[in-house]
């Protein structure tokens, strides 16, 4: 699952390079759109914390060392 994952979040690099591009063409709408991905990334990062420390069980140092913060930080940030 890993690779699978890997490959996946690649191709969302890649998308969201390119939709950076089209914007950059494009109108006021279209740039504020694409700021909105930002809240959804990062609702998508809270989603991914939760199942790593509810599913995998991951503790918070883990998920610290994985998102290159502290432990203490990635508690505070994504704690209940």
């Amino acid at each position: 699952m890993a690779v699978e994952t890997e490959e996946y979040l690649s191709m969302l690099r890649r998308m969201i390079r390119a939709g950076g591009r089209r914007v950059a063409q494009a109108d006021e709408p279209e740039l504020a759109a694409l700021m909105s991905l930002r809240a959804e990334l990062d609702d998508a990062i809270v989603t991914a914390v939760t199942g790593q420390r509810a599913e995998l069980e991951r503790s918070w140092a883990w998920v610290g060392s994985a998102l290159g913060i502290t432990r203490q930080a990635a508690q505070q940030r994504y704690g209940k």
